[in-house]
């Protein structure tokens, strides 16, 4: 009779040989119970510290997501010393979205939504190859991508940029050359968010999403994407803090309040439909356990082992560690938690990390395949392919120094993904070495737009994560209340131009001339200059309605 280790891990998509069972068996048995606990776990590790390193350490956690900061050197040496000093070997995640969600120190690439502009599975999976390379070059091994949700209601902020469009075709397209190109280069892929994002115009981190969808249209959308993955042998799904009630409804009777339960805890949505309808055997991680979505269902204690007793094999941070392990030995003592889903997990967690060749002896990683100067001149020229142009009903561009030489630019900076913080657009000063006479708007002095010859309201949003809602601020913009209920574009030649979010028109239907290029990098920033000179075409097509499905947003 063949034992767990062999029945999970030697089929899709482990494909582990007799070395790689052997490993996990012999891992396995040399954890204690304590061990066995913390090694449930994915815990943040930040800063540069040396002291965070043991402390990791001493917490033993099967592995560490890294958000990475603008010192390459230090984020890389504390990683290497992680690595050495792990006693079992480390999953090292991070998600890898590409522009400001990418490793600063690397090459920048677009997102998501940009590639889907491109719509060349090829593009994508060049890009998606050199984040893998310069991944592993970083000591990461796991990337929480791709984003396979469908942004079919366009004022979900959580999907925007960070997903392939509104178009389930386009989205297998480039999740399928997505997680072939990171798995053949030596990283984890995972498909998130499940059981799918983007119908529900809320943001998970607030409040539990819910699918509104009957399960036909889900199998025929969401599903089928999932379904894609699983068969091309991706190795981890995300289970998020989304509800599907239909679903619920089809497989008990009467289920109440447990058709909202999340998916996160919630056995019927992982066990049921992922694992036994759609053959997925890869694991299972959680979202981030201190979200709202999950949060608004019950206390921690009740909802943390639940997490693994329902079907995770991992659970995604902790704000208390050393408190949320024993909260899963307290399950464990009174049966809330089982030890055949510990051993379960584990067994599929060790599973991972030998498929990632993690089994073998530590080798620091090779910085020299970090920003080649290949990999940039690459990366540029795909991004080049991005920017969309929306409409230009009014003929405007393009726009030169002798047609537009005062510029008055309207912008509330770049807002970054995950920190909240702005940065400053290069577009302006580029424009200046162009030859404009590029004013920044101020409302304290209050600039007449009359006095120009061309005005640019100038967006950065991409996907935010807790705001609850992208849109044009134009009180914000505009410098207050009198600001905000101007229309300049019947007097000025204007521009509405996003580096993000690709809904703004919903906002300003009327504007006449609308641009979109999805990622706020100064590569992207350079792209658009080119475009709007002339000196380039716009080669993107939109791959969401841009219109909001407003008619009068055409004209």
């Amino acid at each position: 009779m063949t034992d767990l280790v062999e029945r999970l891990l030697t089929k899709s998509p482990f494909h582990l040989d007799a070395e790689g069972c052997d490993w996990v068996r012999r891992t396995l048995a040399g954890m204690d119970a304590d061990v066995r606990i913390r090694h449930l776990f994915i815990h943040i590790f930040g800063g540069h510290d040396p002291a965070e390193v043991a402390r990791m350490r001493g917490l033993a956690p099967a592995g560490v997501t890294r958000f990475f900061s603008g010192d390459g050197s230090g984020d890389l040496d504390m990683l290497d010393a992680l690595h050495a000093t792990a006693a079992i070997p480390h999953l090292v995640s991070a998600d890898l979205e590409g522009s400001r969600m990418s490793m600063p120190f690397g090459t920048e690439v677009p997102n998501p939504l940009a590639l889907a502009a491109i719509d060349d599975p090829e593009a994508t999976r060049a890009i998606s190859a050199m984040t893998a390379r310069e991944a592993r070059a970083a000591g990461v091994n796991w990337s929480f991508t791709p984003v396979i949700d469908i942004n079919a209601a366009f004022r979900s902020p959580i999907v925007a940029t960070r997903g392939f469009g509104s178009d389930p075709a386009t989205i297998a397209r480039h999740a399928r050359a997505h997680v072939t190109a990171l798995q053949a280069h030596g990283v984890a892929a995972t498909a998130k968010h499940w059981p799918g994002e983007g119908h529900d115009d809320r943001d998970q981190h607030l409040v539990t999403t819910v699918i509104p969808l009957s399960v036909e249209a889900w199998r025929g959308s969401h599903g089928a994407l999932y379904a894609d993955l699983i068969a091309d042998g991706i190795l981890s799904v995300m289970s998020a803090h989304i509800a599907f009630p239909a679903y619920m409804a089809e497989k008990h009777a009467d289920p109440g309040r447990e058709a909202y339960r999340p998916a996160s805890i919630n056995r019927t949505l992982n066990q049921t439909l992922l694992r036994e309808e759609l053959g997925f055997n890869g694991l299972i991680v959680s979202d981030a356990t201190s979200m709202a979505g999950l949060g608004d269902w019950a206390r921690r204690d009740e909802y943390l082992p639940e997490v693994i007793e329902n079907g995770c094999d991992l659970i995604l941070f902790s704000d208390e560690p050393e408190a949320d392990i024993a909260r899963l030995k307290a399950a464990l003592e009174d049966g809330r938690l089982s030890h055949a889903r510990i051993e379960e997990a584990l067994i599929r967690v060790l599973g991972l990390k030998a498929a990632l060749g993690l089994n073998r002896p530590f080798q620091p990683a090779d910085r020299g395949d970090l920003a080649r100067p290949e990999d940039r001149a690459l990366a540029r020229a795909i991004t080049a392919r991005a920017p969309t142009l929306v409409k230009d009903n009014n003929a405007t561009l393009p726009i030169s120094p002798e047609r537009h030489k005062r510029v008055l630019i309207y912008s509330t900076g770049i807002v970054q993904p995950m920190r909240g913080m702005q940065a400053d657009f290069a577009l302006p000063r580029m424009l200046a070495e162009a030859g404009f006479r590029v004013t920044l708007f101020d409302p304290d002095e209050q600039p007449d737009p009359r006095d120009f010859d061309l005005v640019i309201y100038l967006m950065a949003e991409e996907t935010l994560l807790t705001r609850g809602r992208i849109f044009l601020d134009w009180g914000r913009l505009a410098g207050g209340m009198a600001g905000a209920m101007k229309r300049v574009w019947h007097e000025v030649p204007t521009i509405l131009l996003s580096f993000g979010y690709p809904y703004y028109l919903y906002d300003a239907p009327s504007a006449p001339c609308v641009i979109n290029a999805y990622a706020t990098m100064d590569s992207m920033q350079e792209a658009v200059l080119d475009c709007l000179l002339g000196r380039t075409p716009f080669a993107g097509k939109s791959p969401v309605d841009p219109f909001c499905d407003r008619p009068e947003a055409g004209y």
